[in-house]
């Protein structure tokens, strides 16, 4: 199984997501510390769940990281997310 479909896995258990997107981000990173041949180092995700309805961002994120200690500790080099609530995803963006 790849390091994709793992994190999918367990975020999908641990977060009951409304939508998960992960994206393998690691050719972006070529050269840099982490990278290796055949990627699946470096990841973008965003995670939309009720979980994270009156958590910091902080605690949003340490959710996700908790669920993938494991793939945080190993293959993974980089995670950039985005942890947001059903409400907040689907909110237009503030005028500036």
């Amino acid at each position: 199984m790849s390091v994709r479909d793992t994190i999918i896995d367990k975020l999908t258990a641990a977060l009951d997501p409304a939508r998960l997107e992960v994206v393998d981000d690691s050719e972006s990173h070529r050269g840099h510390g982490g990278w290796r041949e055949g990627g699946e180092t470096h990841f973008d995700l965003v995670a939309v769940s009720a979980l994270f309805e009156g958590r910091s961002r902080v605690a949003r994120q340490r959710l996700v990281l908790d669920a993938l200690a494991e793939e945080m500790a190993g293959p993974v080099h980089a995670l950039s997310m985005r942890c947001l609530t059903p409400a907040e995803a689907t909110d237009p963006p503030a005028a500036p």
